[in-house]
């Protein structure tokens, strides 16, 4: 098993920046890809971004590049989210997920094997 525990999420204003920590802890030797996803109310659960833990493959959603920065520290088994130029719309609450293996879907929500329980970002206008 692996344990998922996301941090750093909370309210800002639109413009504002901020970042979220997820840190894995458990059987973490086998990873293959860490990333952050997303629900607003409403709305299915949407892929932000997601890194592979070697670093060669990066995917961001096209609504949060410029703006937000995904990276990880392989000696910590932490990922992190980096959030700049936030707007009302990213308003949701943000699920960090890590996938054991590759898949065609190592980036979407069906790739991902384990889930933490979710930070929730709010930006104001």
């Amino acid at each position: 098993q692996v344990q998922l525990v996301e941090s750093g999420g909370g309210l800002v204003q639109a413009g504002g920046s901020l970042r979220l920590s997820c840190a894995a802890s458990g059987r973490t030797f086998s990873m293959y890809a860490m990333g952050w996803f997303r629900q607003a109310p409403e709305k299915e659960r949407e892929s932000v971004a997601v890194i592979t833990w070697s670093g060669g493959s990066t995917y961001l959603a096209d609504s949060v590049k410029g703006r937000f920065t995904i990276s990880r520290d392989n000696a910590k088994n932490t990922v992190y989210l980096q959030m700049n130029s936030l707007k009302p719309e990213d308003t949701a609450i943000y699920y960090c997920a890590l996938a054991t293996g590759y898949s065609r879907n190592w980036y979407t929500s069906r790739g991902m094997d384990y889930w933490g329980k979710g930070t929730l970002v709010t930006v104001s206008s």
